[in-house]
């Protein structure tokens, strides 16, 4: 149990990034009815998780991180979870198939409805209103109504979470996420695409493993892993009154857990030593991730481990490097060095995002998908040149046949980015350019296995 730590003891600290609410009493009627609800996730589920990603520090799984840059109201729909789903899927089998390493499945799902944002006010010719922060707080649409924040969206956002998690643990258990079914994952879409055919090579290639399993006697009723998959959710814990309400004891151990979701990270632009969110999610029991960018200095990075982890308990902390494909393998290595020296076990995940974010020449935000590649080429050419592991990647994804990150063997162009730019937010990588990225980055781990082998023969 984290000393001096209640779920509320966060509200003395400094809190940025989290909306002013007119009406205290509407928004404390709020938190009382969310306080009542029943969890989204349980304490068990999150232990798992963070026994998972122990593995994956040890080297011995990779984590896949994916999903929405910020969930919204207006685009739910079963169809759109379903497909973000498959398309993680997919990416898990490739790499779990030609990476030859198990797969931890992580979904930004379920409860990304929060945005941090660079400035409190956005303007529009002469007028001047609350910047968007998501739709668990307030509207998209440049209204003055609709931009001022509102608690009753946090109900909403409850119940879109709920019947998020209840499809999305169908999918994984009830069938779906069955390895027999690894042909019919492919969007209908995606045509006959070089990634699309490399994936049905190596679907047709994992059916003929699994008949040849079938015939020993190996089948998914004596094999469960064969005929489901576990699948965690996870999302930024920016809206603290949200997340406080969500937090229950666990009756078997006495630890607190955040119950909407199984793991939460920490965003750039909050993860200060003495800020209300790192205040909050150091006494919560899940596994909890921190965003690390050209920003942070080591010496702050050991203090915030210390906060955080000071158990240093394996799965615990992830480290979600964010740079920009120019800067990670400059500003990495100083990180990498001062975990290994103080000996935190963490898992090293990469965000080739948010760093890579340009303004097209039509004037939409796009990220250029070989300014991604780079960056995840820079992080493990990082890692392996330090002796550390690299661990993961944290993308931001769609299943939809979206245009908003140009390149890849789509190729997306800047003259295509309207054809479906349909992000609440940020642009995200289509099912195509997600596959693509899966195929590449198993090329990756194929080359660090082959290095480490030869290094310990």
């Amino acid at each position: 149990m984290a000393a001096k730590w209640t779920p509320e003891s966060w509200r003395t600290h400094e809190g940025i990034q989290m909306p002013e609410y007119r009406d205290s009493g509407a928004l404390a009627a709020t938190e009382e009815s969310l306080r009542s609800y029943p969890p989204l996730v349980f304490a068990g589920e999150a232990r798992s998780l963070m026994d998972d990603l122990a593995d994956v520090a040890e080297g011995r799984a990779f984590l896949l991180q994916g999903g929405d840059c910020a969930e919204s109201f207006a685009e739910f729909h079963p169809n759109n979870i379903r497909d973000t789903f498959r398309v993680i899927l997919q990416m898990a089998v490739v790499l779990t198939f030609s990476g030859k390493v198990p797969v931890v499945k992580v979904g930004r799902m379920a409860g990304q409805f929060a945005k941090p944002r660079s400035a409190p006010t956005e303007k529009q010719g002469d007028a001047e209103l609350p910047s968007y922060r998501g739709d668990i707080i307030n509207g998209i649409e440049f209204d003055a109504d609709v931009r001022e924040p509102d608690p009753q969206r946090m109900i909403r956002a409850y119940s879109q979470a709920a019947a998020t998690l209840n499809l999305l643990r169908a999918f994984s258990s009830g069938g779906y996420a069955n390895l027999k079914k690894v042909n019919a994952w492919t969007h209908d879409f995606m045509g006959r695409s070089e990634w699309a055919k490399k994936y049905k090579q190596t679907a047709d290639r994992i059916s003929e493993a699994l008949e040849f399993m079938e015939a020993c006697g190996i089948t998914p009723e004596t094999v469960p892993q064969i005929k489901g998959t576990s699948f965690y959710t996870s999302h930024e814990a920016l809206l603290l009154p949200y997340e406080q309400a969500l937090t229950r004891q666990d009756s078997l151990t006495g630890q607190w857990y955040d119950t909407s979701a199984h793991f939460l990270w920490i965003g750039d632009r909050t993860r200060f030593e003495g800020s209300a969110h790192v205040e909050f999610l150091r006494g919560i029991g899940n596994p909890i991730g921190m965003k690390c960018g050209p920003s942070l200095e080591p010496d702050a990075l050991m203090g915030l481990l210390d906060t955080l982890n000071p158990d240093r308990i394996p799965g615990r902390i992830t480290l979600i490097s964010r740079f920009g494909h120019d800067k990670i393998e400059e500003g990495l290595p100083p990180l990498v060095r001062a975990v290994q020296q103080e000996g935190h076990p963490v898992v090293w995940s990469c965000d080739p995002m948010h760093g890579n974010v340009i303004k097209s020449e039509s004037g939409y935000k796009t990220r250029p998908f070989e300014r991604i590649l780079a960056e995840v080429k820079g992080f493990f050419a990082v890692h392996r040149a330090e002796g550390s592991r690299a661990g993961g990647i944290h993308c931001e994804m769609t299943g939809q046949n979206v245009t908003e990150c140009t390149g890849g063997a789509v190729a997306v162009t800047d003259a295509g980015l309207a054809d479906r730019y349909h992000t609440h937010c940020d642009p995200r990588l289509n099912a195509a350019q997600s596959l693509e990225l899966a195929f590449l980055l198993s090329e990756m781990l194929n080359q660090e296995h082959a290095e480490r082998s030869r290094e310990a023969a």
